[in-house]
C-alpha cells in the first residue's frame, strides 16, 4: 500500500513538473486560469504530490520494505560526498551567479546527483523506484530545456551576482548539507547520513 501511495505522489508531482516543459499546453492552461491560478494550482499539487511520496515511502519503510540488492557499505561514504555538491548547484539555481552560468541548469544536475547518490546507496525495491523516477524526470526535463533552447526559446540565464553569490551558494549549501546529514538524516529517515 505504501508503494502505491508513493508512486500516486510520484505521478503527481513529476507531472505537474513535466506539464511545465509541455509549452503548448501550458500557454492554454494559462490562457484558461490566468497566470496567478496556475501557479497555485501547480504548487498545491506539487505539494500534495510531496505529501503522499513521504507518506507513502514512510508506509514503505515501515511494513513492506523489499530489498532488490545489497550495496556495500562503502556506497553510502559515496553518496554523502556526491550530496554535498548536489545540494550547492540546488541552491546556485537561485543565487545566479559564475556556476549558474556555467552549469546552465544546477538545480537539474544537482537533483540528478541527488537521485544517483541515493541510488548508488540504497538497494530496496522502494528507493529504486523513487529515486530511479526522479532522476529519470531530471534527464527527460533537461532533454526538453535542451531542445527548447535549440528551437530558439528565450532562457533565462541572465546572470546578477557573480562570485558573491557563488560564495554565498558555497558556504549555504554546505551548511544545508551538515544540517541534511547530521539532523534531518538520521531524525527523520531515521538512517545516519554519515558512517563513523
Amino acid at each position: 500500500m505504501g508503494l502505491l501511495i508513493m508512486v500516486a505522489g510520484l505521478v503527481l508531482f513529476i507531472g505537474t513538473h513535466a506539464f511545465v516543459s509541455w509549452r503548448a499546453p501550458r500557454a492554454a492552461a494559462i490562457a484558461r486560469w490566468g497566470e496567478a491560478r496556475y501557479k497555485i494550482a501547480f504548487s498545491l499539487v506539487s505539494v500534495l504530490g510531496i505529501v503522499l511520496i513521504g507518506y507513502g515511502f514512510a508506509l514503505y519503510r515501515a511494513a513492506a520494505w523489499v530489498d532488490i540488492w545489497y550495496p556495500p557499505t562503502w556506497t553510502r561514504d559515496i553518496a554523502a560526498a556526491m550530496m554535498w555538491p548536489a545540494v550547492i548547484l540546488i541552491l546556485a539555481a537561485y543565487l545566479p551567479g559564475h556556476i549558474k552560468r556555467t552549469v546552465k541548469h544546477p538545480m537539474l544536475v544537482g537533483v540528478k546527483l541527488w537521485a544517483l547518490a541515493h541510488l548508488i546507496a540504497n538497494g530496496d525495491l522502494g528507493s529504486i523506484v523513487l529515486f530511479g523516477s526522479l532522476l529519470a524526470w531530471a534527464v527527460y526535463d533537461r532533454v526538453m530545456v535542451k531542445r527548447r533552447e535549440a528551437a530558439g526559446a528565450a532562457t533565462r540565464l541572465a546572470i546578477s551576482g557573480g562570485w558573491g553569490n557563488d560564495a554565498a551558494a558555497v558556504v549555504a549549501g554546505t551548511v544545508v548539507y551538515l544540517v541534511l546529514g547530521f539532523a534531518f538524516h538520521p531524525l527523520i529517515i531515521g538512517v545516519p547520513a554519515f558512517t563513523s
